[in-house]
């Protein structure tokens, strides 16, 4: 969720390798022929979306994150193949402000496998509104990063072990071969 050009750019520095670990975890996904599907946060000219305050408002102001443009676009280093879903969303949680749900009851899923840019922001949003609407979880805890590491390490260690499974990337190879 929102591995995309801006968003690398500026939280790839906290985890190098963040990417070599979700390229893998995507690989393993699709070889078990487990939907792979990119949520992008995005906007229209004008930002009409985004009000002056709140959590978009600094997006807002420096104009970032229109449709269409280099930096929404996913990163090619996880680039999408021909049978993935790409999911527009508008706000912080992949499902406000986008179609997910639908595609997911249209896949016939009821459980998700969250990674991201970020782990407080996309991931903990979108967790908690999945665990709402009963969907179970996995969280890839090193397919997930946040500019703060100590808060990802509680995330991943104290907040999404309640309501889901938490596993490396590794061992979600292990478990899906």
């Amino acid at each position: 969720m929102d591995v995309q050009n801006d968003m690398v750019r500026r939280f790839l520095p906290s985890d190098p390798q963040f990417l070599v670990r979700l390229s893998g975890v995507i690989q393993h996904a699709r070889a078990a022929a487990i939907p792979v599907l990119y949520i992008v946060v995005e906007f229209r000219p004008g930002l009409p979306e985004v009000v002056d305050r709140g959590y978009f408002a600094d997006v807002k102001k420096s104009g970032k994150l229109i449709s269409g443009t280099p930096e929404v676009m996913v990163h090619p280093a996880i680039a999408p193949k021909t049978n993935d879903i790409i999911v527009t969303k508008r706000r912080i949680s992949s499902f406000a402000g986008s179609d997910l749900e639908v595609v997911l009851r249209g896949l016939n899923r009821d459980l998700l496998i969250l990674t991201g840019i970020s782990t407080s922001g996309v991931v903990l949003s979108t967790y908690r509104e999945a665990f709402d609407k009963d969907y179970s979880l996995v969280v890839i805890a090193d397919a997930c990063v946040d500019n703060d590491q100590e808060v990802h390490r509680v995330l991943v260690e104290k907040i999404f072990p309640r309501h889901g499974i938490v596993l490396t990337a590794a061992e979600f190879a292990q478990a899906i071969r």
